[in-house]
């Protein structure tokens, strides 16, 4: 296989997941910029790219990123839109209203969080890396990626008792009484 088709093939494969986990690092236009350049990261270090490729990719992406943000001093904010899925692991709402607000306050909880909190929980729930996988994009190791999310997740689940309880809007209507003469 030519190094232009094992490249093409790892374009494809990766490129709409380090997508994803850059525009949620860094919002979309920034995002795309920085998926461009992990790319010509990785098409000149091709031969560097270890099994399997998407821990590494992820890694050149966050590094870029941090680059990114030492010279520019902006903060960024990851995309906590998946936060509900943090939170409910897939339980599925059946009202919209509950919905609403399950996710108004799975987002004030997680914006609550470090962004070093918020990044752990999207790396496994959002852009479903395993432990080891997510660990080498940190550039820590397997136990102590695993020590940090089960922390972060603790900081998450008060973060969201904190919020206030999850409750259906359909209960906090007023209770009408039948008085009886």
């Amino acid at each position: 296989m030519t190094d232009a088709q094992r490249f093409r093939d790892l374009y494809e494969e990766c490129h709409p997941r380090v997508l994803a986990y850059a525009t949620g690092l860094v919002g979309r236009q920034v995002g795309e910029d920085i998926t461009s350049e992990t790319f010509t990261v990785a098409w000149r270090r091709l031969r560097d790219i270890p099994a399997p490729p998407l821990p590494w990719l992820l890694g050149v992406a966050r590094n870029l990123t941090r680059e990114l943000w030492r010279r520019d001093g902006r903060q960024y904010a990851l995309a906590a839109q998946e936060a509900q899925r943090i939170i409910t692991s897939g339980t599925q709402v059946e009202d919209v209203a509950a919905g609403v607000t399950e996710r108004a306050m799975a987002l004030e909880a997680l914006a609550g969080l470090s962004a070093a909190d918020r990044e752990l929980l999207t790396l496994v729930a959002w852009h479903g890396l395993g432990p080891r996988q997510a660990a080498r994009v940190l550039g820590c190791s397997t136990a102590t990626f695993s020590v940090r999310l089960h922390r972060a997740r603790r900081r998450l689940e008060r973060a969201v008792e904190a919020v206030g309880p999850s409750r259906d809007p359909r209960d906090s209507r007023p209770k009408t009484t039948v008085k009886e003469h």
